[in-house]
């Protein structure tokens, strides 16, 4: 998965979209990553002031859930870490 964010400069809560390409696979297959990310995204909530877009990949359908969730922790850390550094 890729994950983008974008700092708004508020502290309201962080806002986040999930979005799968054809890459991915048919409907039912892209919608089952989606959902997987939704939930993950709710264990692993996004910061404050950030605007996050999360990019699925076929991974995200055969990872199991704790790995996934890992995965995008580390992901929006370094995401954020970057758009930090270049603000």
């Amino acid at each position: 998965m890729t994950v983008h964010v974008r700092e708004r400069g508020d502290d309201d809560p962080g806002r986040a979209a999930v979005i799968a390409g054809r890459r991915v696979g048919g409907a039912v297959l892209r919608n089952r990553a989606k959902r997987r990310l939704r939930a993950a995204l709710d264990v692993v909530a996004p910061p404050h002031g950030v605007d996050t877009v999360v990019v699925a990949a076929a991974g995200a359908l055969t990872s199991d859930f704790p790995e996934l969730c890992n995965q995008l922790q580390r992901l929006l850390e370094r995401s954020r870490r970057r758009a930090q550094a270049t603000a």
